[in-house]
């Protein structure tokens, strides 16, 4: 079986969504324009995730985003983290912080954009209530047993902040799925016991390969197996 200090080792973007409740204004004196003004992130607040080794505790600690803001990040405001940007931190538009709450932000959005109405009309009747942001873990600690991590500092360059419809954190009830990078830290056994549930999972009805016309679907599937040797 793997072993938990495995979930150390893990690096790359990562995300973490969190329920918010963000505040939609017109900004005086600019018309086409509305200010959401709301939390990215909170600290020590202890939530749960998972990976491959199951569940464990995780807190994004006081202090995590003060030295990332003070360089001055490039961070884009996006609708679940995919899109055209709605708010740059670059142009001014995005202004991120970090109070005893958590990241703050506020971002000046353009009303002209059918995206940024869609997102607005969604978060005015409540329908979208969470948001996440994408960053990269430049400090942690764990604890002895790996079943609680401290985030204690993070890189937000070239990282978003999202709306987003559901997120990564299971304390929303959504637990998320299985990054590649997590697949890439699995023992040889946990991953050849993986492969075999897929396998049983996705297994192609009994077809002699003979009789499956070249270029049908079911051809590719076929040869892929034989050179995974399934």
């Amino acid at each position: 079986m793997s072993d938990k200090s495995e979930r150390a080792s893990v690096t790359g973007v990562v995300r973490r969504a969190f329920p918010v409740q963000l505040e939609v204004r017109a900004k005086k004196d600019t018309p086409s324009v509305s200010t959401i003004e709301g939390y990215a992130s909170v600290t020590e607040q202890p939530f749960e995730m998972w990976d491959w080794l199951g569940p464990y505790s995780e807190v994004v600690r006081a202090g995590a985003f003060a030295k990332t803001l003070g360089e001055n990040p490039q961070v884009q405001l996006l609708l679940n983290h995919a899109g055209l940007a709605m708010a740059y931190t670059k142009a001014g538009t995005l202004r991120l912080s970090e109070d005893t709450t958590g990241l703050h932000m506020e971002a000046d959005v353009s009303t002209k954009r059918s995206d940024v109405g869609d997102m607005l009309a969604a978060l005015e009747e409540k329908s979208v209530d969470e948001m996440s942001f994408a960053f990269r873990v430049t400090r942690q600690m764990w604890s002895p047993d790996y079943d609680q991590r401290d985030i204690l500092e993070v890189d937000l360059h070239r990282g978003d902040v999202s709306v987003v419809n559901f997120g990564a954190n299971p304390a929303t009830s959504v637990a998320p799925a299985m990054r590649a990078a997590d697949f890439d830290q699995i023992g040889e056994d946990d991953a050849r016991a993986l492969m075999e549930r897929l396998q049983r999972r996705f297994a192609a009805p009994v077809v002699e390969p003979e009789r499956v016309p070249a270029g049908h679907p079911l051809s590719l599937y076929l040869a892929q197996a034989e050179a995974l040797a399934l």
